[in-house]
């Protein structure tokens, strides 16, 4: 479903050469839950943005659902990921201008999924916010919007979903909540799950953690959730 291979990421600073990942090689099947986790500036994001193909690396190659991602330009790798990866980004990238219902709709209108409008409205109503669907963005909590983005990502029918500190912008009682809610719904879409944290209680509901160390990986352990 995901592999890396030797995957480096090299910058310039001013003090010369910054490398922000060293030799990164794993592979995630189909339906599995990965946390991965390491210190600030180990190198956490870069890595899942190489993964979803935001980002392309110095050097090393990505297969995303048997699709080698890194032979791509940005318009072969967009339409890769339009077809194959839903988001949760910590800071929930809604458009503004837009209601909690286009928004969860966007992607499977963008997809060409049948019935948007329907699918949106379930998605909406499993992650409690059925009241919510004409509210915009600024008219909703943190919390609220966190969970409309869980609806959008689950709403895309991807196989892999993608999240970057799901729950860094909300508070413990919130960010308990969406936790519990982001694997309800990943059980029972049996969707391949790859999320970027510094929280053990996240880390903890999945099946595999992968700890980067100063852009290495130095520990890749399964776990019984």
């Amino acid at each position: 479903m995901i592999s890396s291979h030797h995957l480096t990421k090299s910058v310039p600073s001013h003090e010369g050469v910054l490398h922000i990942l060293r030799d990164v090689s794993f592979s995630i099947d189909k339906g599995e839950s990965v946390a991965i986790v390491g210190a600030s500036g180990s190198g956490k994001t870069t890595l899942l943005s190489l993964l979803a193909g935001l980002d392309t690396p110095s050097s090393g190659t990505v297969h995303l659902n048997g699709t080698e991602i890194t032979a791509l330009d940005e318009d072969q790798r967009a339409a890769v990921r339009a077809d194959n990866v839903g988001f949760v980004f910590q800071s929930f990238q809604l458009l503004p201008s837009l209601t909690a219902l286009e928004n969860v709709m966007l992607p499977a209108e963008l997809k060409r999924l049948e019935n948007p409008t329907e699918l949106a409205q379930h998605y909406l109503q499993r992650v409690g916010l059925a009241d919510r669907v004409t509210h915009y963005p600024r008219q909703l909590s943190g919390g609220e919007q966190q969970r409309v983005a869980i609806a959008r990502a689950f709403a895309s029918h991807a196989p892999i979903l993608f999240a970057d500190e799901p729950t860094g912008n909300l508070d413990a009682r919130t960010g308990a909540k969406v936790i519990d809610l982001l694997f309800e719904l990943n059980q029972e879409q049996d969707r391949t799950l790859v999320l970027v944290t510094h929280e053990q209680r996240l880390a903890d509901r999945c099946g595999r953690v992968i700890e980067l160390s100063a852009g290495a990986v130095v520990a890749d352990q399964s776990q019984i959730v």
